[in-house]
Formats: structure tokens, sequence, C-alpha cells
């Protein structure tokens, strides 16, 4: 099964040795997204908030350039650094998806790249 590289300005260009996205057939599997400004490549300023409707943003940019949109992803993972701020992940959430919602996954993390709080990565499929 081929493989094509998903690419957009609209968002944050990859800052290592990955791709924003990759299509495989019907799949396309969206790295993660930190809150990233895709124009300057600084992290948002803000509270957790404004960085989970940036990455949100970022993420549906990319599903975009696949040819989807937020609504076609089937699973989300959420990396925090810290668990409490996940009630603000649900409120912001519920602004960009609708049911069904995609499964999802939250995990507690030490670190996350650029000192960013919150990344989301996703799973999208194309029908």
């Amino acid at each position: 099964m081929s493989r094509e590289i998903i690419s957009t300005d609209r968002a944050p260009s990859a800052i290592g040795t990955y791709s924003q996205a990759i299509r495989t057939g019907n799949w396309v599997f969206l790295s993660g997204q930190i809150p990233l400004d895709p124009e300057s490549m600084d992290l948002v300023q803000g509270d957790i908030e404004a960085q989970v409707i940036r990455v949100l943003d970022n993420l549906r940019a990319v599903a975009q350039a696949a040819g989807g949109d937020l609504t076609d992803i089937v699973k989300l993972t959420v990396f925090l650094t810290d668990l409490k701020n996940f009630p603000v992940v649900n409120e912001v959430m519920a602004r960009y998806f609708r049911e069904p919602y995609p499964a999802r996954a939250a995990v507690g993390v030490a670190a996350l790249p650029r000192g960013a709080a919150v990344e989301i990565d996703a799973i999208m499929v194309l029908v």
C-alpha cells in the first residue's frame, strides 16, 4: 500500500524527523501537535485553554490538507504535563467535536517538546 506525505503551511512544520501526517489508503495518521503558531513557530502565549485551542487548530489544518476535517478523526491521544488540566481539554474539545466523538486516551507525561503543556495526535479515516 502506498504512503502519501501530508504537509501544510497552515500548521507548524515538523521540528524533527517526521511528517505532519501520512496517508495510506483511507487512513491518515496525524503526528502530535503542540501549541506552536504556524507562522512564528513559537509556543502560543496564554493558559492551557489557549494551548489546547492552538493544538486543535493545528490538527484541523493538517486534517484538511489530507482532504478531511476533524469530523473524520476516529482516535485522539492527548498528552498532558498536568492531568488537572483535563477538564479544560474536555471543555475546548466540545467546541470542536460533535457526537459521535472520536475514541480518546489521555496520558500524563513529565514533559513535552518546547515546554508545551499539551500535545494531541490523531487517526483519521476518509470515506
